[in-house]
C-alpha cells in the first residue's frame, strides 16, 4: 500500500458555501414595478465548492472541506447540510458580523438567471488555510477560482506546496464575471494534473474558437481534460488520446432542472477516479451523478435522497461506471 492511500483522507477542497434561492417558472424577461408570481421555490445548499464536498462525501469519499461561513441563519443551514453528509467539517469557520453568500436561480429551460451576492467568499485567504490539514489528503481540488479572488495572490505557491507533499491538484474554474480569463489562472494551468471545465468555459480558458482548438491549445499544459457537454456527455483529453463518454439518457420530464449538475459529475468523477478507476471509466461515472443531480431541484437534494440514488444507479449501473453511495 502506498503512504498516499494510508492518508486520513482522500480529498481536501477549499472553496466558497452559499445558499441556492432557486424560484421557478419565472419569464426569462422580468418587467419591473409588476409583482410577478414564481410558481416553484427552493432553498438548498449551493457554492460549487459546497455542492463538490457534499456529494463527494455521500459517495462514500473521505472529504475534508474549508470554507467561510457568516454567522447569520443561512450560514448555519449551510452547515448543517454540510455536516449532515458526513464530511470533515472542523474547518469551516463561521466568521462574527459577516454574511453568507446567497445565489438566486431563476431556470428558463437549459438557461438560467444567476444573481450572486458573495457574502464571505471573497474573503477567504492562503492564510486562512491549514496546510497540514490540506496536505493530510491524497488530493486536492479547487472550484470558483474567479470568485474566490481573496485566495488568488497565494494560489502558485500553495499548489507547489501540496505537490511537493505528493497530492495531485485539480481545478474546475467555474465561470469568470469580469469575462477577463487571466490574472492567477495561467500560472495555476501549468502546476495541475486535471482540469474540469465545462463546454463553453474550457474554449474561454484557452482563447480559442472551438472545442477541438481549445483542446489542442491546453493538452501540452494539462496532463487530463476532461470537459462536461450536458447532454452530449463528456470529453476527455490524455495527452493526445481525446475520447467521449456517452451521457446517461433521461426522460425530459424526469429532469427538475440543471443547477449543481457540472458539480454533481466532478463529483462522481473524482470519486471513482481517485478509486483507481481509468478516466473513461471516470467520466462514465461523472455522467451518471450529474444525470441523478437534475432529478431534484438545486446540486445536493438528489443525493440526499438515498432511496432515489440506490435505485437510479441500480437502473443505469453499468461495467464502466462503479456504484458509490454512503
Amino acid at each position: 500500500m502506498t503512504a498516499s492511500a494510508l492518508k486520513p483522507l482522500d480529498i481536501a477542497i477549499a472553496g466558497e458555501t452559499n445558499l441556492d434561492l432557486i424560484l421557478q417558472g419565472l419569464p426569462e424577461a422580468i418587467p419591473v414595478e409588476v409583482e410577478v408570481l414564481a410558481s416553484g421555490f427552493s432553498m438548498t445548499l449551493g457554492g460549487s465548492s459546497a455542492i463538490l464536498a457534499h456529494n463527494l462525501s455521500l459517495l462514500g469519499a473521505r472529504v475534508g472541506f474549508t470554507s467561510l461561513l457568516g454567522d447569520d441563519t443561512m450560514g448555519q443551514i449551510a452547515l448543517t447540510h454540510l455536516a449532515e453528509a458526513g464530511l470533515d467539517t472542523s474547518h469551516l469557520t463561521r466568521c462574527s458580523g459577516a454574511n453568507t453568500g446567497v445565489t438566486i436561480l431563476l431556470p428558463h429551460g437549459r438557461r438560467r438567471h444567476m444573481l450572486t451576492y458573495p457574502g464571505v467568499m471573497e474573503q477567504m485567504t492562503v492564510d486562512d488555510l491549514d496546510p497540514s490539514h490540506l496536505s493530510s489528503a491524497r488530493h486536492f481540488h479547487l472550484s470558483s477560482v474567479f470568485l474566490q479572488t481573496g485566495l488568488h495572490p497565494g494560489l502558485p505557491q500553495l499548489f507547489d506546496h501540496l505537490r511537493a507533499a505528493g497530492l495531485t491538484l485539480s481545478l474546475d474554474t467555474n465561470d469568470d464575471p469580469s469575462g477577463l480569463w487571466s490574472g492567477v489562472l495561467p500560472a495555476l494551468l501549468d502546476r495541475i494534473d486535471l482540469l474540469l471545465p465545462n463546454e463553453d468555459e474550457v474554449q474561454k480558458i484557452a482563447g480559442q474558437p472551438s472545442l477541438e482548438a481549445a483542446l489542442d491549445a491546453l493538452a501540452p499544459r494539462v496532463p487530463l481534460i476532461v470537459v462536461k457537454c450536458g447532454a452530449r456527455g463528456a470529453l476527455v483529453q490524455r495527452g493526445s488520446q481525446r475520447n467521449w463518454v456517452a451521457p446517461v439518457s433521461l426522460e425530459p420530464h424526469d429532469v427538475i432542472d440543471t443547477i449543481g449538475a457540472g458539480d454533481s459529475f466532478n463529483a462522481g468523477f473524482l470519486r471513482a477516479w481517485l478509486d483507481g478507476q481509468d478516466p473513461l471509466r471516470a467520466a462514465a461515472f461523472g455522467n451518471l451523478t450529474g444525470a441523478l443531480s437534475t432529478l431534484r431541484p438545486g446540486g445536493v437534494a438528489a443525493f440526499r435522497d438515498a432511496a432515489l440514488c440506490n435505485s437510479f444507479f441500480s437502473r443505469h449501473q453499468t461495467d464502466a461506471s462503479p456504484s458509490y453511495f454512503r
